[in-house]
């Protein structure tokens, strides 16, 4: 069985007010960082899963995805799967 590194990152859906990410611009602004936009603030989790491939790494993600790490109808996400050496 091999082990397997994960990122995942979970963001704000576009189009749904992300409160941190105004505040964030709006400092960064105020600091004199002008050229900021857009800033978007969201979830990093990191895991190492123990599993046969990376597929079966792959359904188990979505699956916590699914019952308890996003919430579908405000946020959406992406992830990394690296096996560790």
């Amino acid at each position: 069985m091999a082990k397997y590194s994960v990122k995942v990152f979970i963001t704000y859906r576009k189009g749904v007010l992300d409160p941190q990410g105004v505040a964030v611009e709006k400092a960064a602004h105020q600091l004199g960082f002008k050229k900021v936009t857009d800033v978007r603030v969201g979830k990093y989790i990191t895991m190492t899963i123990e599993a046969e491939s990376e597929n079966e790494v792959r359904k188990e993600i979505e699956e916590m995805a699914k019952k308890f790490l996003v919430n579908p109808v405000i946020e959406e996400y992406t992830y990394e799967i690296e096996e560790v050496k």
